[in-house]
């Protein structure tokens, strides 16, 4: 299984899983389970449909397709899809946000200034 980057899904937490604590993963995630902590990837993170997570998480593009309770920060993308559901705070780079989706909290969108101009646009 690959991710939209190429990298492959190294480590998956399968459904009836159930993970406490701090979870550093060097390529791609993806949670179908429980997950309570801290989860920081140096790639993508899916979050299932069918999984609760009560952790900050950190990743290049992150999807939610289940529920989140926590900080997210994307160095890429955020999106939640139509079953997502998002308790937190984010930052993100861009923020994809289907029809359906919930989502509570802030929005820090992360930005280059040398790439936006006077009036607040990007070049």
């Amino acid at each position: 299984m690959a991710d939209k980057h190429g990298d492959r899904v190294e480590t998956i937490l399968g459904v009836g899983t159930h993970l406490t604590g701090t979870l550093q993963v060097k390529g791609a995630l993806r949670i179908d389970g429980k997950a309570e902590g801290k989860i920081e990837a140096a790639g993508d993170v899916v979050i299932g449909e069918n999984s609760v997570v009560e952790s900050s998480i950190q990743g290049r593009n992150v999807k939610v397709a289940g529920v989140v309770k926590g900080d997210i920060k994307a160095s890429g993308t955020l999106e939640v899809a139509a079953s997502g559901r998002v308790f937190g705070d984010v930052t993100v780079s861009k923020l994809n946000i289907n029809d359906g989706a919930v989502f509570q909290g802030t929005c820090n969108m992360n930005a280059e200034p040398d790439k936006i101009d006077a009036r607040g646009k990007a070049r």
